[in-house]
């Protein structure tokens, strides 16, 4: 069974920085993909970045490049997400997700993660 739960959201003012962290259990496969997605009301979830854990590969959406580092701790076992220079429109649910290694193509798609946390609202102003 797997099991993520987000935590480190909060508030923030523009310019300032967040860190979220995902605590992944349960997941039977050596190498996956694991992402963080974002959703704000009355849109859909949008991908923010991912990584496969099989490898050194990283994605990232183009609003948050140069700004967002994706990382996997081993030892803590958890997916982080470092946000810097945060933009108003960066507040959004932020949500964490687990794939099979084919979810970490050229896109991004939420479809293709069936493991979902609860999420973590981030806010910006």
């Amino acid at each position: 069974h797997v099991q993520l739960v987000e935590s480190g959201g909060g508030s923030v003012q523009a310019g300032g920085s967040l860190r979220l962290s995902c605590a992944a259990s349960g997941y039977t496969y050596s190498s996956y993909c694991m992402g963080w997605f974002r959703r704000t009301p009355g849109k859909e979830r949008g991908g923010v970045a991912a990584l496969y854990t099989g490898g050194s590969n990283t994605w990232y959406s183009e609003s948050v490049k140069g700004r967002f580092t994706i990382s996997r701790d081993k030892l803590n076992g958890t997916l982080d997400l470092q946000m810097n220079s945060l933009k108003p429109e960066d507040s959004a649910m932020y949500y964490c997700a687990a794939g099979g290694a084919f979810a970490c193509g050229t896109e991004l798609l939420a479809s293709d993660f069936p493991y979902w946390g609860q999420g973590t609202q981030v806010t910006v102003s």
